[in-house]
């Protein structure tokens, strides 16, 4: 192995393999595995923000404003990490009193949010 190394090394320079990588490739073909393809690693798989999982999330939302992010991922079975940047950042809303409205809010919602929040 470390004559593999060291022939990786002299000839990618700094672009060789580690040893230890190395030694896993050699031990994996000392196995009978000959595949050179990166097989996909176990866990929870990767979810890409598209239009139709904003839109489920605004109808969640819209539906029930007390809905917290962890509901809602479990809802659309995506991760929670994934449920906070679409809220916060596409649809560009906070949590205000445990409810999710609009970051930006018109005249008219505010006064209803004020008077709303003096009968409370």
């Amino acid at each position: 192995m470390k004559e593999i190394h060291a022939i990786l090394k002299e000839t990618l320079g700094e672009h060789a393999p580690s040893y230890a990588t190395i030694k896993n490739r050699v031990a994996q073909f000392k196995r009978g595995d000959f595949s050179t393809c990166v097989a996909p690693c176990p866990g929870r798989h990767k979810t890409v923000t598209t239009l139709q999982i904003i839109e489920k999330i605004n109808e969640i939302i819209l539906e029930v404003r007390r809905i917290s992010a962890k509901s809602i991922a479990e809802q659309l079975v995506i991760s929670r990490e994934r449920v906070g940047p679409i809220i916060h950042e596409d649809m560009d809303m906070r949590k205000l009193s445990a409810k999710w409205v609009p970051k930006c809010l018109n005249a008219d919602q505010k006064r209803l949010l004020c008077h709303t929040s003096e009968q409370i």
